[in-house]
């Protein structure tokens, strides 16, 4: 048992579940979960404004909380939805030890550890704590209009510095670790983790990374400029977008697709290493590729592998695959 999966001090094993309520199949999928769960004497919480939505209440055995203290004592964090779903839970995460388990009721669900149909071993998994955890890399995001901090947030995928209207473009100047690198008129930059690569990132023409590796990511969008390129950097340096004062209307600052900020000409956006890391579940140590493979469907029809390998395949051994994840 590691610390993260510690019971709470009154001996207690608690686990929040949250669920995107608006997805076919949620609702149902939350209640097998609470029911199994409490089966074997954990305790769920389900935030109360949400509990109407999953058809439970407190007569059930069930702990309703609010956000503010939703994660405290808690084991884990289950999440049934897509990569919106858990990016939410991420942010009651955030600066606490409890992981996140994500189910995938979505698309691709690249941040989630399971898919629907593996929802009873995943239990099984939860209750006999075989789990891990993995930190995954966050951005600690401030936004300064001249000498005065006017924002702080941070990110799990990315930090977006966009134009706000669509028929103009944003001027920026960019700087990486306190010199300045190059302007762009653009749509606009992204400042992404490795987590985030295969996120606004990638959509953006930006490299995937592995989580394993430790870097800062930078990505203009649509820039009209000879140097234009993708940027990986050191994870200590610093990466900052100032919007340029004679910009013609404001920008926009994103955190992962759901926390906004106003940037008015002049503004200076600074991007760094986080303080806190996000801490996700990990049920198997598949490898990333076989994620990436079984995410994006890529096809690897035709691929031998080494010699070593082709020989341990003869033996018996379990062929090479990509694992559902």
């Amino acid at each position: 048992m590691t610390d993260d999966q510690a019971p709470a001090a009154d001996g207690v094993r608690r686990i929040l579940l949250l669920a995107h309520t608006g997805r076919e199949g949620a609702i149902a999928v939350a209640r097998q979960v609470i029911g199994a769960l409490r089966s074997h004497g954990i305790v769920v919480r389900v935030l109360a404004d949400e509990a109407a939505d999953l058809q439970v209440d407190a007569a059930e055995g069930v702990e309703l909380v609010s956000e503010s203290d939703a994660v405290e004592g808690c084991e884990l964090v289950v999440v049934l939805g897509g990569d919106g779903t858990i990016l939410r839970a991420a942010e009651l995460t955030h600066g606490t030890p409890t992981p996140l388990l994500g189910v995938n009721l979505g698309h691709v669900g690249f941040l989630a550890e399971a898919e629907s149909e593996d929802i009873d071993s995943t239990i099984d998994a939860i209750v006999a704590r075989r789990y891990t955890s993995e930190d995954r890399l966050t951005i600690d995001v401030s936004v300064h209009q001249g000498k005065e901090l006017v924002a702080s947030t941070w990110a799990l995928n990315e930090a977006s510095v966009e134009k706000a209207a669509r028929q103009r473009m944003l001027e920026v100047v960019v700087e990486v670790d306190g010199r300045p690198l190059s302007r762009w008129g653009c749509d606009g930059v992204v400042c992404a983790t490795p987590t985030g690569s295969t996120a606004y990132n990638f959509s953006a023409g930006g490299p995937v990374v592995w989580p394993g590796v430790s870097a800062l990511l930078m990505v203009p969008i649509s820039a009209h400029a000879l140097f234009a390129r993708p940027m990986v950097v050191a994870p200590d340096s610093v990466l900052a977008v100032e919007v340029l004062a004679q910009t013609q209307g404001a920008g926009v600052l994103w955190c992962d697709g759901r926390r906004t900020v106003d940037l008015p000409p002049g503004a200076r956006i600074e991007v760094r290493r986080g303080t806190h890391p996000v801490h996700l579940v990990r049920l198997h140590q598949a490898p990333f590729t076989d994620r990436l493979v079984a995410k994006f469907d890529l096809p690897v029809e035709g691929w031998r592998g080494s010699s070593e390998r082709r020989r341990s395949n003869a033996q018996g051994a379990p062929s090479h695959k990509a694992e559902e994840s």
